[in-house]
């Protein structure tokens, strides 16, 4: 059984119906890509979408020197990466494709749990641009599932502005959504976890909003988004933007300098001292987004005709752009 060159054991993994038990467990049920999964997903669904986006990834070591790359990323876990979604969560295909490519490492991205819900599910298709996110690691978003992959000593990646941050409106771009409550410091110290800070920016080079939102709330086919203060849903919904294409900028990303929470147990038990810990990550990434605004300035091979003039005297249309100097 194939459709669009997608067998049936992609089909069963992506719609989420393989079982190693009785039981479900997200975790435990997880089987990793094949290289054909690998390929139909990003040299074919999302090869368009790396060829103009061109991310251009930075890591921090540990001795605070940043760096092209992820060589700043712990290969072993557990692994904890915290960050900003830019809009629509566009920026999760590039970030997990680029631990595979050059850390060979599966990310595990916690992802918001309607997308797991048959209201996201098209009949008319027996799998969907959706699905390939959980055939490349997505987990409805939960603490046990977050418990479980820091227990295997793997990478989760983890966005507390959850949707509220992926569909913002027109001027909230780089704005954090985060709730009060540091909640995943608490989960991270559990398992001695290093936390890894991130930035992404870029999607205002992509797209412009159009400012629709107060036209959308008449609607009622919606759903209640989180509260950014207090983490509790509120009298928000949730509605997907209307967005205007530009000609194409740029992705960044820039991992700070990793955080870690083992041997800090006992304190990060004090609420006061966790609090601390969770602003220090929130003002890691605030200072990472800043950063790449203000260096993409530098970079010749920002805009897309710049990078297509590259690939063209380059020897391989994968061959990574440059970018600015950290």
């Amino acid at each position: 059984m194939q459709e669009d060159d997608i067998n049936l054991l992609t089909v069963i993994k992506g719609t989420c119906k393989y079982r190693r038990s009785r039981r479900k467990d997200w975790v435990s049920d997880f089987l990793p890509p094949s290289f054909s999964e690998y390929d139909h997903a990003f040299n074919r669904s999302y090869g368009i979408v790396r060829l103009i986006v061109s991310p251009a990834m930075f890591s921090t070591m540990e001795n605070g020197n940043i760096v092209r790359g992820l060589g700043g990323i712990p290969s072993k876990g557990p692994v904890m990466l915290v960050g900003s979604h830019m809009l629509l969560g566009s920026e999760i295909s590039s970030l997990v494709q680029e631990f595979l490519i050059e850390k060979n490492i599966m990310v595990h991205g916690m992802a918001y749990r309607e997308i797991f819900s048959q209201r996201f599910e098209d009949p008319s298709k027996s799998f969907s641009l959706l699905d390939i996110f959980k055939v490349f690691g997505a987990l409805p978003v939960s603490t046990r599932n977050i418990c479980k992959v820091l227990s295997n000593n793997s990478h989760v990646l983890l966005y507390p502005g959850g949707i509220r941050e992926a569909l913002h409106r027109k001027g909230e771009h780089y704005k954090l959504f985060w709730p009060d409550k540091p909640e995943f410091v608490r989960i991270a110290a559990k398992f001695g976890a290093t936390i890894i800070p991130f930035g992404a920016v870029g999607e205002d080079d992509m797209v412009e909003l159009l400012p629709d939102y107060d036209d959308r709330m008449k609607t009622n086919n919606s759903i209640k988004l989180r509260n950014e203060r207090d983490g509790k849903v509120s009298h928000e919904n949730l509605f997907f933007p209307n967005i205007c294409p530009k000609i194409p900028g740029r992705y960044y990303f820039l991992f700070g300098k990793p955080m870690q929470t083992k041997g800090k147990e006992i304190l990060l038990e004090e609420m006061e001292y966790r609090k601390c810990f969770y602003m220090q990550i929130k003002s890691e990434v605030e200072q990472s987004i800043s950063y790449l605004l203000k260096k993409r300035e530098e970079d010749p091979y920002r805009g897309l005709f710049e990078r297509t003039l590259y690939r063209a005297f380059s020897a391989s249309i994968d061959h990574d752009i440059p970018a600015f100097d950290p």
